[in-house]
């Protein structure tokens, strides 16, 4: 009879999967990813809503001042917004020179067209426009007040008591206050001394520098005499124009941005274009690794009769017996619960307390000299033997040895 052998059926090979689409599909979802929230970010900005800017009057926030042009305007005053010093002709003009924006040739112009100038800014150079001789001293927090009844500002002085939190200005060192200028809400002492309020003349009249910018704000306007400060000094006139200088106006100070030819915008976009490119070229994942088919395979046990018989043609036996020796020690001190990094001597002293072999005993097994002949190698491969299964016993509690359970009988 014939039998009939069945062909196994072939496997179906699976090529592997390329990651690279993976790869791309993830960087093309984190694009569209960035585009949705540069969107969905430029929607809310967009949007309609009270700003967060500081003095700003027609905001409802903490930090705005809706409330003190409210009031103004209910007491008879004109208060006209503006972000141009073209239309400025004269009366009471407050300058929220905040981010420092401020032309100085629009400054001296103020200073000789309006009559009085109430100047927020902390600019040296908005300073020296207005012919102030004071100099910023940085910012002052808390909320603490001062009096300010002797106060040279009559506005000041009506308000009896001011809060100090804003900035402030000093004197330059050396010198003195001069001749009509007044400063008032101090804070510090010595040469830390600073004031909240400073007015000098100018040619069309006078300008008050405010530090005290509390007087102004929704949350801090009835602190104090703080409303009254504020009034004092915005609502003398009948009308009030608030200019709020800001970078980009015509009539803004020029920026670096300004001063650059035009084609440097088009040349840092190109070299943003290029530098990206680059990183996609030289950046770029070569897909994966590829493994290489070696064309042979040895096994372990090949590898460890290979050592040992190169060991007996050489005959070194000390070699071969330390080898034994250093795979004992680690099994012994893995089997006594010794860290890898544990030394020779600890393992030896853990293994004797163990057996209750002598310290030496154990260490000339463990570590021993030469090997002069092979009966030496045999008695030496023995003894490790030996130690290794009386370790094994005393940590495990069983006294019975591997020999005696290969000649036991069921």
């Amino acid at each position: 009879m014939t039998a009939t052998a069945t062909r196994p059926a072939e496997r179906a090979t699976v090529p592997p999967r390329d990651g690279r689409g993976l790869r791309i599909g993830f960087w093309v979802a984190i694009v569209l990813v960035g585009l949705l929230l540069a969107a969905l970010t430029a929607v809310v900005q967009g949007s309609e809503g009270p700003s967060n800017a500081p003095l700003d009057p027609t905001s409802t926030t903490a930090s705005g001042s809706k409330a003190l042009v409210r009031v103004l305007e209910q007491q008879g005053t004109d208060v006209r917004v503006v972000d141009s010093a073209d239309g400025i002709t004269g009366g009471t003009v407050f300058v929220d020179d905040s981010q420092g924006a401020l032309d100085p040739a629009v400054a001296r112009r103020l200073a000789r067209q309006a009559s009085h100038v109430v100047l927020v800014s902390t600019g040296a150079v908005a300073l020296d426009a207005f012919d102030l001789d004071v100099e910023p001293a940085g910012s002052v927090a808390g909320t603490d007040t001062v009096s300010t009844r002797t106060c040279a500002i009559p506005a000041a002085a009506d308000a009896r008591r001011v809060t100090t939190t804003g900035s402030a200005y000093r004197v330059p060192e050396g010198e003195s206050v001069p001749d009509g200028t007044a400063v008032c809400a101090p804070s510090g002492s010595g040469d830390d001394r600073a004031y909240g309020l400073v007015r000098t003349a100018t040619p069309g009249g006078d300008v008050t520098l405010v530090g005290t910018t509390s007087a102004f704000r929704n949350d801090t306007i009835t602190t104090a005499g703080n409303a009254a400060l504020a009034l004092g000094l915005l609502g003398g006139d009948d009308s009030l124009t608030w200019y709020t200088p800001t970078p980009g106006t015509p009539d803004a100070a020029p920026t670096l941005g300004s001063l650059a030819p035009p084609w440097v915008p088009s040349a840092l976009a190109l070299l943003a274009l290029v530098a990206v490119a680059a990183g996609v070229w030289r950046g770029r994942r070569l897909g994966p690794l590829v493994v290489e088919q070696m064309p042979v395979v040895v096994r372990a046990a090949e590898t460890t009769e290979g050592r040992a018989r190169l060991a007996a043609r050489t005959r070194d036996r000390t070699h071969a017996l330390d080898t034994l020796r250093v795979a004992a020690l680690r099994r012994i001190g893995r089997r006594l619960g010794l860290p890898r990094s544990a030394h020779v001597d600890e393992v030896v002293r853990a293994a004797a307390r163990a057996t209750g072999i002598p310290d030496a005993r154990v260490g000339a097994v463990l570590v021993g000299g030469t090997t002069p002949d092979h009966r030496a190698l045999v008695a030496g491969a023995a003894a490790l033997d030996d130690l290794e299964r009386a370790v094994t016993a005393a940590t495990t509690g069983d006294q019975q040895t591997d020999h005696d359970r290969r000649g036991a009988r069921p």
